[in-house]
């Protein structure tokens, strides 16, 4: 062996090195000099302004770095080092997360991604019966409502989906899957999706999951962009079931995510028939993913480490900020409609809009296409809303005020053309 085995204390001591910032996250949101040197921390693409943040999330330079010496190291130990050391390293990667999420270490295992963690929850579910019913909305993503759907041949169950009100209200949202419930008293399980990838709605998930919960039904939720995006931890949802991504809002390298099931909630999900029959009683035994990314994994650490420094509120604060930036400035322009609420507890980053009487695919393709070629502003449509497709606009911590105004007028511009 050429270099050193890294040990635990090594792994999570990285130095992380910020500028200083007010102290109040309401104040720090439009402090710009320190924005501009968290900025600074991204090597970010010159050629557009990225405001499709929400596939995944840009590594910070001192995380890429990370990344770069545990490939190298991964590359150079091989498996003297994994089959010595990596356990106990992935173990405090493990613990480090936890403790960011706010649960116990032994109720969190890797998966690759959210939907990995999620597919194992919704398939693994063991409570349903032929006859009982599950529950999901047109604003949860299209994978998790796949595996919803499937549950009709797998379990024997009928399959609803409500539609989100649009424009929603945290009681007008706490109403609906009310409604729901009380329609449909074989009504087992529902996935709730806690920050929307369709238009960045926010779920009230606590209170939809309580409701639930009285009524004896399981809520799964999908957390896959609120961990990270929202001053929030999973320990404040009070839910027994969640897959979250790492390599979104957290900065991870890709390929980093997780599942949380409550120790008393374990047995509701099988165990994958890959694992020992041993290992029945852990979390780890609902997940198989085979030889996964060594490297990433062990970065985790560093991305917490850097998003730590920062400080949760305070990021929340700042996207947050960005976001009503470019709202505030279309929010009631003829013939634009923002599909998110403002009031903040129903919004991070993310918001979607769309053009007053542009509900096709095709036109909100168009609309992106022309926002990336006349303004160099990159954007995504979206589909599945069930009023019609959008377009997303997700900006991050690296975004500025600049670049929010210069959509609005983007989109003032495109609106008058049309």
């Amino acid at each position: 062996m050429t270099g050193p085995v890294l040990g635990r204390r090594a792994l999570l001591a990285t130095s992380v090195v910020l500028p200083a910032v007010a102290a109040a996250p309401a104040l720090a949101a439009g402090d710009e000099a320190y924005w501009r040197g968290i900025a600074a921390q991204y090597d970010v693409t010159h050629d557009v302004i990225q405001l499709e943040n929400g596939n995944w999330g840009m590594m910070a330079r001192p995380v890429l770095e990370t990344y770069r010496a545990q490939v190298e190291r991964v590359n150079r130990d091989t498996s003297y080092y994994t089959r010595r050391r990596f356990d106990a390293d992935a173990m405090a990667a493990r613990d480090a997360l936890a403790a960011d999420l706010g649960v116990p270490p032994d109720e969190i295992a890797f998966t690759r991604n959210a939907t990995e963690a999620l597919k194992a929850l919704i398939l693994g579910y063991n409570r349903l019966r032929p006859g009982d019913a599950v529950l999901y909305a047109d604003l949860d993503y299209d994978s998790m409502q796949a595996c919803m759907e499937s549950l009709a041949a797998r379990r024997g169950v009928s399959v609803l989906r409500i539609a989100i009100p649009e424009p929603a209200t945290r009681q007008g949202l706490i109403d609906a899957y009310a409604a729901a419930f009380a329609a449909n008293p074989r009504l087992r399980l529902v996935l709730l999706t806690h920050l929307s990838h369709r238009t960045g709605l926010v779920l009230p998930v606590r209170e939809i999951t309580a409701m639930a919960r009285e009524k004896g039904i399981d809520a799964i939720v999908d957390a896959a962009h609120s961990v990270g995006q929202l001053d929030a931890t999973l320990a404040d949802l009070d839910c027994d079931f969640v897959g979250v991504n790492c390599h979104k809002w957290i900065g991870a390298p890709l390929g980093v995510g997780a599942v949380h099931i409550r120790k008393a909630a374990l047995a509701r999900i099988d165990y994958d028939p890959a694992n020992p029959a041993s290992d029945r009683d852990t979390v780890q035994a609902r997940i198989h993913t085979g030889t996964s990314d060594f490297a990433a994994l062990l970065t985790l650490p560093a991305a917490l480490t850097f998003q730590q420094a920062i400080g949760r509120a305070r990021r929340a604060a700042r996207l947050r900020a960005l976001r009503n930036r470019w709202v505030s400035k279309v929010r009631g322009v003829s013939g634009i409609e923002v599909l998110t609420p403002d009031d903040p507890a129903l919004h991070g980053a993310i918001t979607s809009f769309r053009f007053a009487g542009v509900t096709s695919v095709e036109g909100n393709v168009a609309l992106a296409g022309r926002l990336l070629e006349r303004h160099r502003i990159f954007t995504v449509h979206r589909t599945g809303v069930a009023r019609g497709a959008c377009v997303r606009v997700t900006p991050a911590l690296f975004s500025t005020m600049d670049q929010m105004d210069r959509l609005a007028e983007a989109l003032r511009t495109e609106r008058t053309a049309t």
